[in-house]
């Protein structure tokens, strides 16, 4: 399956110009051998992946509403307005 480089870069979450400088230091010959050492990720380590991924959402979300709830609570105190 063909992707263009935006649609790449939002499964990855990248910036686009990251995937098209890989790209083009892939046509340069120039990754050579990236990667072929590496051993592939266990079960597990892409599982802790995903759940730092999830918790590191989870926190901005909770901050987000306490930001929100702190601003709500001072609106709705009298003589605040």
């Amino acid at each position: 399956e063909k992707l263009s480089f935006l649609e790449t870069a939002r499964r990855l979450s990248l910036p686009p110009s990251t995937i098209a400088n890989w790209v083009k230091a892939h046509k340069a010959g120039k990754l050579g051998d990236i990667g072929k050492t590496q051993r592939p990720l266990t079960e597990i380590e892409m599982e802790l992946t995903r759940t730092k991924k999830e918790l590191a959402e989870v926190k901005m979300e909770r901050d987000i509403l306490k930001k929100a709830a702190a601003y709500f609570a001072r609106e709705s105190l009298p003589g605040t307005r």
